[in-house]
Protein backbone atom coordinates (compact mmCIF):
# COMPACT_ATOMS: atom_id res chain seq x y z
CA UNK A 1 0.00 0.00 0.00
CA UNK A 2 0.90 3.64 -0.46
CA UNK A 3 0.10 5.65 2.66
CA UNK A 4 0.32 9.35 3.54
CA UNK A 5 0.91 10.10 7.24
CA UNK A 6 0.03 13.68 8.20
CA UNK A 7 1.61 15.24 11.29
CA UNK A 8 2.12 18.77 12.51
CA UNK A 9 2.56 18.94 16.28
CA UNK A 10 4.73 17.39 18.99
CA UNK A 11 2.23 14.70 20.17
CA UNK A 12 1.83 13.49 16.59
CA UNK A 13 5.57 13.15 15.98
CA UNK A 14 5.80 10.97 19.08
CA UNK A 15 2.98 8.70 17.91
CA UNK A 16 4.28 8.48 14.35
CA UNK A 17 7.60 6.87 15.34
CA UNK A 18 6.57 3.26 16.10
CA UNK A 19 3.84 3.18 13.47
CA UNK A 20 6.13 4.47 10.74
CA UNK A 21 8.73 1.80 11.58
CA UNK A 22 6.07 -0.91 11.35
CA UNK A 23 4.47 0.45 8.17
CA UNK A 24 7.74 0.67 6.26
CA UNK A 25 8.44 -3.05 6.66
CA UNK A 26 5.99 -3.83 3.84
CA UNK A 27 4.40 -0.59 2.64
CA UNK A 28 5.33 2.77 1.10
CA UNK A 29 4.85 5.75 3.41
CA UNK A 30 4.99 9.47 2.68
CA UNK A 31 5.18 11.82 5.68
CA UNK A 32 3.60 15.24 5.31
CA UNK A 33 4.60 17.75 8.01
CA UNK A 34 2.17 20.66 7.98
CA UNK A 35 4.56 22.92 9.88
CA UNK A 36 2.09 23.60 12.71
CA UNK A 37 4.97 23.22 15.18
CA UNK A 38 7.90 24.69 13.34
CA UNK A 39 10.70 25.67 15.72
CA UNK A 40 13.55 23.19 16.21
CA UNK A 41 12.73 22.30 19.83
CA UNK A 42 9.08 21.55 19.02
CA UNK A 43 9.65 19.80 15.70
CA UNK A 44 13.04 18.85 14.20
CA UNK A 45 14.45 17.44 17.43
CA UNK A 46 11.62 14.93 17.81
CA UNK A 47 12.27 13.39 14.40
CA UNK A 48 15.97 13.13 15.18
CA UNK A 49 15.62 11.68 18.68
CA UNK A 50 12.89 9.16 17.86
CA UNK A 51 14.51 7.94 14.64
CA UNK A 52 11.54 9.01 12.53
CA UNK A 53 12.28 9.39 8.80
CA UNK A 54 12.48 13.02 7.72
CA UNK A 55 9.20 14.33 6.29
CA UNK A 56 8.89 13.93 2.54
CA UNK A 57 6.94 17.19 2.38
CA UNK A 58 6.91 20.17 4.75
CA UNK A 59 4.03 22.54 4.05
CA UNK A 60 5.61 25.18 6.36
CA UNK A 61 2.21 26.59 7.32
CA UNK A 62 3.32 28.02 10.68
CA UNK A 63 1.05 29.57 13.26
CA UNK A 64 -2.07 31.64 12.67
CA UNK A 65 -5.79 31.84 13.37
CA UNK A 66 -7.49 28.46 13.40
CA UNK A 67 -9.52 28.96 10.23
CA UNK A 68 -6.68 30.43 8.18
CA UNK A 69 -4.20 27.82 9.37
CA UNK A 70 -6.56 24.91 8.68
CA UNK A 71 -7.45 26.32 5.25
CA UNK A 72 -3.80 26.50 4.19
CA UNK A 73 -3.22 22.95 5.43
CA UNK A 74 -6.28 21.70 3.56
CA UNK A 75 -5.02 23.21 0.32
CA UNK A 76 -1.50 21.83 0.76
CA UNK A 77 -2.61 18.32 1.69
CA UNK A 78 -5.05 18.16 -1.24
CA UNK A 79 -2.22 19.01 -3.66
CA UNK A 80 -0.07 16.22 -2.24
CA UNK A 81 -2.92 13.70 -2.42
CA UNK A 82 -3.33 14.58 -6.11
CA UNK A 83 0.36 13.99 -6.78
CA UNK A 84 0.98 10.90 -4.59
CA UNK A 85 -2.36 9.14 -5.17
CA UNK A 86 -2.27 7.21 -1.86
CA UNK A 87 -4.39 4.24 -0.85
CA UNK A 88 -4.99 5.85 2.56
CA UNK A 89 -4.39 9.08 4.47
CA UNK A 90 -3.51 8.63 8.13
CA UNK A 91 -3.74 11.23 10.91
CA UNK A 92 -3.34 11.37 14.68
CA UNK A 93 -4.98 13.16 17.57
CA UNK A 94 -6.90 16.42 17.61
CA UNK A 95 -4.95 19.31 16.08
CA UNK A 96 -5.75 21.46 13.07
CA UNK A 97 -3.40 19.16 11.10
CA UNK A 98 -5.66 16.22 12.01
CA UNK A 99 -8.78 18.05 10.91
CA UNK A 100 -7.23 19.17 7.63
CA UNK A 101 -5.99 15.66 6.81
CA UNK A 102 -9.40 14.06 7.32
CA UNK A 103 -11.23 16.79 5.39
CA UNK A 104 -8.77 16.73 2.49
CA UNK A 105 -9.00 12.93 2.18
CA UNK A 106 -12.78 13.09 2.28
CA UNK A 107 -12.95 15.77 -0.41
CA UNK A 108 -10.54 13.79 -2.60
CA UNK A 109 -12.46 10.53 -1.97
CA UNK A 110 -9.41 8.78 -0.51
CA UNK A 111 -9.92 6.49 2.52
CA UNK A 112 -8.70 8.04 5.76
CA UNK A 113 -7.75 6.68 9.16
CA UNK A 114 -7.99 8.64 12.41
CA UNK A 115 -5.75 7.31 15.16
CA UNK A 116 -6.69 8.18 18.77
CA UNK A 117 -10.35 8.37 17.77
CA UNK A 118 -13.26 8.64 20.18
CA UNK A 119 -11.70 10.83 22.85
CA UNK A 120 -14.18 13.32 24.27
CA UNK A 121 -13.76 16.04 26.89
CA UNK A 122 -17.30 17.32 26.20
CA UNK A 123 -15.88 20.84 26.46
CA UNK A 124 -16.73 22.46 23.14
CA UNK A 125 -14.79 25.60 24.02
CA UNK A 126 -11.64 23.56 23.31
CA UNK A 127 -10.64 23.73 19.62
CA UNK A 128 -9.27 20.20 20.05
CA UNK A 129 -12.72 18.87 20.93
CA UNK A 130 -14.22 20.24 17.70
CA UNK A 131 -11.29 18.87 15.69
CA UNK A 132 -11.57 15.35 17.08
CA UNK A 133 -15.35 15.16 16.63
CA UNK A 134 -15.22 16.34 13.00
CA UNK A 135 -12.23 14.07 12.26
CA UNK A 136 -14.07 11.05 13.65
CA UNK A 137 -17.20 11.74 11.61
CA UNK A 138 -15.18 12.34 8.44
CA UNK A 139 -12.71 9.43 8.60
CA UNK A 140 -13.46 6.00 7.13
CA UNK A 141 -11.59 4.00 9.79
CA UNK A 142 -11.26 4.84 13.48
CA UNK A 143 -8.64 3.39 15.82
CA UNK A 144 -9.81 3.89 19.40
CA UNK A 145 -7.21 3.73 22.21
CA UNK A 146 -9.55 2.74 25.06
CA UNK A 147 -12.92 1.03 25.68
CA UNK A 148 -14.29 4.42 26.82
CA UNK A 149 -13.38 5.91 23.43
CA UNK A 150 -15.16 3.01 21.72
CA UNK A 151 -18.32 3.76 23.73
CA UNK A 152 -18.28 7.40 22.63
CA UNK A 153 -17.99 6.40 18.98
CA UNK A 154 -20.76 3.82 19.28
CA UNK A 155 -23.07 6.43 20.83
CA UNK A 156 -22.35 8.70 17.86
CA UNK A 157 -23.31 6.01 15.34
CA UNK A 158 -19.73 5.15 14.31
CA UNK A 159 -19.54 1.57 15.57
CA UNK A 160 -18.99 0.04 12.10
CA UNK A 161 -15.88 2.18 11.52
CA UNK A 162 -14.35 1.61 14.97
CA UNK A 163 -11.61 -0.78 16.09
CA UNK A 164 -10.16 -0.92 19.62
CA UNK A 165 -6.37 -1.06 19.11
CA UNK A 166 -4.84 0.28 22.32
CA UNK A 167 -2.75 3.43 22.42
CA UNK A 168 0.26 3.92 20.14
CA UNK A 169 1.87 6.10 22.84
CA UNK A 170 2.47 2.96 24.89
CA UNK A 171 4.82 1.71 22.16
CA UNK A 172 6.78 4.96 22.01
CA UNK A 173 7.03 5.16 25.77
CA UNK A 174 8.28 1.59 26.12
CA UNK A 175 10.81 2.04 23.30
CA UNK A 176 12.29 5.20 24.81
CA UNK A 177 12.32 4.15 28.45
CA UNK A 178 13.62 0.62 27.83
CA UNK A 179 16.05 1.21 24.97
CA UNK A 180 17.31 4.77 25.41
CA UNK A 181 16.92 6.13 28.92
CA UNK A 182 17.83 3.01 30.89
CA UNK A 183 17.24 2.42 34.59
CA UNK A 184 19.88 4.56 36.25
CA UNK A 185 18.48 8.09 36.34
CA UNK A 186 18.59 9.65 39.82
CA UNK A 187 15.28 10.46 41.46
CA UNK A 188 15.08 14.04 42.67
CA UNK A 189 12.48 15.93 44.62
CA UNK A 190 10.65 18.18 42.20
CA UNK A 191 7.32 18.58 40.46
CA UNK A 192 7.08 18.78 36.66
CA UNK A 193 4.77 21.51 35.32
CA UNK A 194 3.41 22.19 31.83
CA UNK A 195 0.79 24.78 30.91
CA UNK A 196 -0.36 25.86 27.45
CA UNK A 197 -4.15 25.58 27.09
CA UNK A 198 -5.85 28.89 26.26
CA UNK A 199 -8.20 28.75 29.24
CA UNK A 200 -5.24 28.25 31.57
CA UNK A 201 -2.75 30.79 30.23
CA UNK A 202 -4.58 33.37 28.08
CA UNK A 203 -5.92 35.38 31.02
CA UNK A 204 -2.78 36.96 32.56
CA UNK A 205 -4.49 37.59 35.90
CA UNK A 206 -5.64 33.98 36.14
CA UNK A 207 -2.20 32.69 35.17
CA UNK A 208 -0.47 34.90 37.73
CA UNK A 209 -2.82 33.69 40.45
CA UNK A 210 -2.14 30.06 39.56
CA UNK A 211 1.63 30.54 39.62
CA UNK A 212 1.35 32.33 42.98
CA UNK A 213 -0.54 29.35 44.41
CA UNK A 214 2.12 26.98 43.06
CA UNK A 215 4.70 28.99 45.02
CA UNK A 216 3.22 27.38 48.15
CA UNK A 217 4.32 23.88 47.09
CA UNK A 218 6.89 22.00 49.15
CA UNK A 219 9.11 21.18 46.16
CA UNK A 220 10.90 22.94 43.35
CA UNK A 221 8.78 23.08 40.18
CA UNK A 222 10.48 22.49 36.83
CA UNK A 223 8.54 24.29 34.11
CA UNK A 224 9.57 23.74 30.45
CA UNK A 225 7.70 26.64 28.87
CA UNK A 226 5.70 26.24 25.68
CA UNK A 227 6.49 29.13 23.25
CA UNK A 228 2.88 30.31 23.45
CA UNK A 229 2.93 30.44 27.26
CA UNK A 230 6.33 32.12 27.30
CA UNK A 231 5.01 34.86 25.03
CA UNK A 232 2.07 35.51 27.38
CA UNK A 233 4.37 35.63 30.43
CA UNK A 234 6.72 38.08 28.73
CA UNK A 235 4.07 40.35 27.20
CA UNK A 236 2.20 40.72 30.49
CA UNK A 237 5.23 40.94 32.82
CA UNK A 238 3.94 37.97 34.82
CA UNK A 239 6.04 37.35 37.94
CA UNK A 240 7.26 33.77 38.22
CA UNK A 241 7.82 32.65 41.85
CA UNK A 242 11.32 31.62 42.90
CA UNK A 243 10.49 27.93 43.34
CA UNK A 244 9.31 27.66 39.71
CA UNK A 245 12.29 27.12 37.40
CA UNK A 246 11.59 28.00 33.77
CA UNK A 247 13.39 26.29 30.90
CA UNK A 248 12.97 26.25 27.10
CA UNK A 249 10.84 23.56 25.40
CA UNK A 250 12.53 20.18 25.76
CA UNK A 251 13.34 17.51 23.24
CA UNK A 252 11.37 14.32 23.74
CA UNK A 253 14.23 12.47 25.44
CA UNK A 254 15.08 15.41 27.70
CA UNK A 255 11.44 15.71 28.69
CA UNK A 256 11.17 12.00 29.40
CA UNK A 257 14.17 12.32 31.72
CA UNK A 258 12.37 15.08 33.59
CA UNK A 259 9.26 12.92 33.77
CA UNK A 260 11.18 9.89 34.99
CA UNK A 261 12.87 11.89 37.75
CA UNK A 262 9.92 13.93 39.04
CA UNK A 263 7.75 13.25 42.06
CA UNK A 264 4.46 14.44 40.54
CA UNK A 265 3.19 15.96 37.28
CA UNK A 266 1.08 19.13 37.13
CA UNK A 267 -0.36 19.85 33.68
CA UNK A 268 -3.21 21.06 31.50
CA UNK A 269 -2.02 18.85 28.62
CA UNK A 270 -3.91 15.86 27.29
CA UNK A 271 -1.06 13.59 26.27
CA UNK A 272 1.07 14.21 29.36
CA UNK A 273 -1.68 12.80 31.60
CA UNK A 274 -1.25 9.52 29.77
CA UNK A 275 2.56 9.69 29.80
CA UNK A 276 2.50 10.32 33.55
CA UNK A 277 0.33 7.23 33.99
CA UNK A 278 2.68 5.10 31.89
CA UNK A 279 5.62 6.40 33.94
CA UNK A 280 3.89 5.67 37.24
CA UNK A 281 3.78 9.34 38.26
CA UNK A 282 0.84 10.92 40.10
CA UNK A 283 -0.74 13.50 37.80
CA UNK A 284 -2.68 16.62 38.77
CA UNK A 285 -4.58 17.97 35.77
CA UNK A 286 -5.42 21.67 35.95
CA UNK A 287 -8.69 21.28 34.08
CA UNK A 288 -12.32 20.60 34.97
CA UNK A 289 -12.47 17.66 32.54
CA UNK A 290 -10.27 15.16 30.72
CA UNK A 291 -10.34 12.94 27.65
CA UNK A 292 -8.38 10.31 29.61
CA UNK A 293 -11.07 9.49 32.16
CA UNK A 294 -9.63 6.02 32.77
CA UNK A 295 -6.57 7.56 34.44
CA UNK A 296 -8.89 9.39 36.85
CA UNK A 297 -10.93 6.25 37.46
CA UNK A 298 -7.69 4.38 38.23
CA UNK A 299 -7.02 7.16 40.79
CA UNK A 300 -3.64 8.12 39.33
CA UNK A 301 -4.91 11.40 37.90
CA UNK A 302 -6.76 14.14 39.77
CA UNK A 303 -8.70 16.96 38.11
CA UNK A 304 -8.18 20.31 39.79
CA UNK A 305 -9.76 23.66 38.95
CA UNK A 306 -7.24 26.48 38.53
CA UNK A 307 -9.60 28.69 40.53
CA UNK A 308 -9.52 26.37 43.56
CA UNK A 309 -8.18 28.27 46.57
CA UNK A 310 -6.28 25.23 47.85
CA UNK A 311 -4.40 24.22 44.69
CA UNK A 312 -1.07 23.69 46.47
CA UNK A 313 -2.56 21.71 49.35
CA UNK A 314 -4.46 19.36 47.07
CA UNK A 315 -1.38 18.77 44.89
CA UNK A 316 0.77 17.93 47.93
CA UNK A 317 -1.89 15.66 49.43
CA UNK A 318 -2.65 13.68 46.27
CA UNK A 319 -1.50 10.07 46.57
CA UNK A 320 -2.58 7.47 43.99
CA UNK A 321 -3.46 3.84 44.50
CA UNK A 322 -0.59 1.36 44.52
CA UNK A 323 -2.24 -0.70 41.78
CA UNK A 324 -1.77 0.69 38.24
CA UNK A 325 -3.69 -1.39 35.65
CA UNK A 326 -2.47 -1.78 32.06
CA UNK A 327 -4.82 0.64 30.29
CA UNK A 328 -3.16 1.15 26.92
CA UNK A 329 -1.90 -2.18 25.56
CA UNK A 330 1.32 -3.58 24.07
CA UNK A 331 2.68 -3.87 20.50
CA UNK A 332 0.02 -1.43 19.35
CA UNK A 333 1.75 -0.37 16.10
CA UNK A 334 1.89 -3.98 14.88
CA UNK A 335 -1.80 -4.42 15.67
CA UNK A 336 -2.66 -1.19 13.83
CA UNK A 337 -0.83 -2.19 10.64
CA UNK A 338 -2.54 -5.60 10.70
CA UNK A 339 -5.93 -3.91 11.02
CA UNK A 340 -5.16 -1.49 8.17
CA UNK A 341 -4.26 -4.40 5.87
CA UNK A 342 -7.38 -6.33 6.94
CA UNK A 343 -9.62 -3.31 6.35
CA UNK A 344 -8.14 -2.60 2.89
CA UNK A 345 -8.60 -6.23 1.81
CA UNK A 346 -12.31 -6.32 2.61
Amino acid sequence: MKIISVVGARPQFIKLGPLSRELRKNHEEFIIHTGQHYDAEMSDLFFEQLNIPEPDINLEIGSGKHGAQTGKMLEGIEEQIEQIKPDMVLSFGDTNSTLAACLAASKMEVPSLHIEAGLRSFNRSMPEEINRVVADHTADLLFAPTPEAVKHLEREGLKDRTILTGDIMADTFEYVHNNILGDHLPETEYYLLTLHRPYTVDDPEKLQKLLNMLSELDREVKFPVHPRTENIIDKNSIQVPDNIKLSPPQGYLEFQKLLKGCEKVITDSGGLQKEAYLAGKPCITIRPETEWVETVEAEWNMLLDAEDENVAGKIMDFTPKKVRPDLYGKNVAKRMVEEIVRWRSR
